[in-house]
């Protein structure tokens, strides 16, 4: 790959904490707010387009949402433009004085621009003598533009107002690009999508707004395809997107906008589908008995639940269900089987006292091909006052707080939560007694899956809840709510709840949970860690972005990754304490196995940062990996090569510090 390919992603990433780039799914309504909110930028842009081509850091005659990000006072304008504003009631004013408290005056004028193209359409009324049919009504048949349709405009008529289609509706407009969109998929799994502008007539900063769509299945489809939505604002004429899904037909659609607005988006490209094969999907999760109906027959039925990711490069088709009585005292059998297409099963003809493996898998197809997801297993008893349940992983992590419904009606247990560096759960009670004012609450831990302490805790309180602190994972609790100083005979009530496994909290934790001494019986070490982590930095239009890669060293026997958590920080100096709003100080975020590369835009020049990596594995995360680089220090692009480039890491240029 050419040696430029790192610059070209700037296009798409230039601005992804700036709030330029979207990547959520938006309705209509907000796709057209997508484009109001470009026409503000590309008015910013013209504000300073005599600044940005002086600037030397300048690459086109047209500006750059770069340049105008990393420029004070276009950066002021700019603001209102982003996604992450929030246009709320008030006056700009009161609104940019959060943001800027001193010299605010460029942020309420682009407020105020991005308000009123969201009140007013493209085009000029038409003069009223020129109405004719309805259009010429003496009613009031409108009061702004948004009542009407389409493209119309709320326009006078003389003795009224009515819907009419606008005149010069794209004066100052630029013209569409050019409806073939190019695709190229890098081995990497990123796609870069360009496209081509035609003559332009307009004489103001263009900015291109992308969007897709895409549905499942083996044949292209627009009627079962997702709404639009939009993927990026560039300058540039091509972007890179790293969230492409096997599995999945995407169509792409691209707008040229400018201060005066837009003549719409390019008809539908071809249809692309990525060369990869798509994954089966993960195990389900959260597998459970939400329900146990007890017959008089000793006749048991048992309701199970779960979750599945919606995350998936292709939906489930169904559910393969298996059990067996797994008690010793009873014979063994066959295993009985069902298939479902739901997350709620119903499981009858089972016997009181006994115990019970379910089984359970979730399949897709890929054209004829089944694609299969490891099996969740889990363990219940049927007894009517003892309902033991266990959850078990097999292959993949089934990660999933088991929580069982309370014995007592009057008792209710919450979900157990991991906070202030420890596991806490909260129990709540009625009143039965209007003259009991106390409550003594006790909690012990009947058995857990490891050799925990069991000491029985207590605490007295007023109230008819209370929280119980440093609860142990993986255990089964009794807790007994006693009244105090009742003048008859009170009677306690008392429950029983599963407390998770520490991995099921660090999971879903963004920071790292000491599981050592609370652990089970002793987990397999992660010993999976990332290694030789590696930078490129590409400079554009004074805006550094940066490319970090790494690799994954794998211990015997091997461990299956299931993601990355990527945690980068700029090491702040003295200097660097006068930042402008919303610049990157730290971000986390999770990455999927198979992307062990990640692109941060809006770097600083000159800047240390640290980049920490931990790889995630069904059984835990692996030991966090770090390295700290220097970005360069030049206004002009600066390329340190690396002597060896893998081909996994975009054959990109490669910076060792």
């Amino acid at each position: 790959m050419r040696d430029a390919l790192a610059g070209l992603c700037i296009g798409i990433i230039l601005l992804l904490n700036s709030g330029f780039v979207v990547m959520r799914r938006q309705d209509s309504s907000s796709a057209l707010g997508s484009i109001f909110r470009t026409r503000c930028a590309a008015r910013c842009l013209s504000l300073h387009s005599t600044r940005i081509a002086l600037s030397p850091r300048h690459f086109q005659s047209n500006g750059s949402l770069g340049w105008c990000q990393s420029h004070k006072q276009c950066a002021k304008c700019l603001e209102p433009c982003k996604d992450s504003w929030e246009l709320k009631d008030g006056p700009c004013r009161d609104l940019c004085e959060q943001a800027f408290p001193k010299r605010h005056g460029e942020c309420v004028t682009s407020c105020e621009f991005l308000r009123s193209v969201m009140v007013v359409k493209q085009g000029d009324c038409p003069a009223p003598e020129r109405a004719s049919g309805f259009a010429a009504a003496c009613v009031e048949g409108c009061e702004e533009d948004g009542e009407c349709s389409a493209q119309k405009k709320c326009c006078p008529n003389g003795c009224g107002h009515t819907c009419q289609s606008p005149k010069n509706l794209y004066r100052g407009a630029p013209m569409k690009p050019r409806k073939e969109l190019v695709f190229e998929e890098l081995e990497s799994g990123v796609l870069e999508v360009h496209w081509s502008s035609k003559f332009n007539v307009s004489a103001e900063p263009v900015l291109n707004v992308l969007q897709r769509r895409w549905n499942y299945g083996i044949h292209p489809s627009e009627d079962g395809a997702t709404e639009w939505q939009v993927v990026a604002r560039t300058s540039e004429e091509r972007v890179w997107l790293t969230d492409i899904r096997p599995g999945r037909w995407y169509q792409f659609r691209v707008a040229a906008v400018n201060v005066h607005g837009t003549r719409g988006y390019t008809t539908p490209s071809r249809h692309f589908r990525s060369s990869k094969d798509p994954a089966p999907p993960p195990a389900p999760s959260e597998l459970h008995v939400s329900d146990m109906t007890f017959g008089a027959d000793f006749s048991v039925s048992v309701r199970l639940s779960w979750s599945m990711s919606a995350d998936l490069d292709i939906p489930v088709n169904h559910y393969k269900l298996s059990w067996s009585c797994s008690d010793h005292t009873v014979p063994s059998k066959l295993k009985r089987r069902q298939t479902t297409n739901g997350v709620i099963h119903l499981l009858d003809d089972l016997r009181e006292n006994r115990s019970y493996t379910v089984e359970l898998q979730a399949v897709s197809y890929w054209g004829q091909v089944p694609l299969k997801s490891s099996k969740a297993i889990f363990q219940f008893t049927t007894s009517q006052r003892q309902s033991g349940t266990k959850l078990f992983n097999l292959k993949t992590a089934v990660n999933s707080p088991i929580f069982i419904k309370p014995q007592s009606d009057l008792l209710d247990v919450g979900t157990p939560f991991y906070q202030d560096g420890q596991l806490q759960v909260r129990v709540y009670w009625k009143k039965k007694d209007p003259t009991v004012n106390r409550y003594r609450v006790q909690w012990s831990p009947e058995f857990c899956s490891h050799n925990g302490s069991r000491t029985q805790e207590k605490l007295i309180t007023q109230e008819n809840f209370a929280s119980l602190p440093g609860l142990q994972f993986s255990c089964k609790y009794q807790v007994i709510i006693q009244p105090v100083g009742s003048k008859g005979k009170a009677q306690a009530e008392s429950t029983t709840f599963y407390t998770p496994s520490c991995a099921t909290i660090q999971s879903k934790s963004p920071k790292p949970i000491p599981c050592s001494t609370v652990s089970a019986v002793v987990p397999p070490k992660v010993l999976v860690k990332a290694e030789n982590l590696t930078a490129a930095f590409s400079i554009y239009m004074g805006n550094v972005t940066g490319l970090f890669s790494w690799v994954v060293v794998m211990p015997q026997p091997p461990q299956q990754v299931t993601g990355y958590q990527v945690t980068w920080a700029e090491v702040i100096t003295e200097s660097r304490r006068n930042n402008l709003p919303n610049s990157l100080i730290s971000q986390s975020q999770i990455l999927p196995p198979e992307h062990n590369i990640l692109v941060v835009s809006g770097l600083q020049l000159a800047s240390l940062y640290r980049l920490e990596v931990q790889v995630i594995t069904a059984a835990g995360q692996g030991p966090a990996t770090s390295r700290t680089f220097q970005t360069p220090a030049h206004s002009k692009p600066v390329l340190h090569y690396k002597p060896r480039i893998k081909k996994h890491h975009l054959r990109s240029v490669i910076e060792r510090h």
